[in-house]
């Protein structure tokens, strides 16, 4: 697999999801999803069981934020912003 072939899976793989319908809190569900991941990187022995957790968790709190139906809509919708 080269580059364009995973560029271009994970390009699909966002198209397919803007055009899903939005989960009732669903950023909630992440959110919860990323603070568990990231308390259990905390109670890891293993440097790699840390590593893994934390960057899961960041990966899914990020998402949450910026993702569908997450806090960057409703920053835009209090502010008036523009896309």
């Amino acid at each position: 697999m080269n580059s364009n072939d995973a560029t271009s899976w994970i390009d699909e793989a966002r198209k397919a999801d803007d055009r899903r319908p939005d989960l009732p809190g669903e950023h909630w569900a992440v959110m919860g999803a990323g603070l568990f991941l990231l308390l259990a990187a905390g109670r890891s022995r293993s440097f790699l069981g840390r590593t893994l957790a934390g960057a899961a968790g960041s990966a899914l709190l990020g998402r949450a934020a910026s993702g569908r139906g997450g806090l960057d809509r409703l920053v835009r919708a209090f502010t008036g912003a523009r896309r």
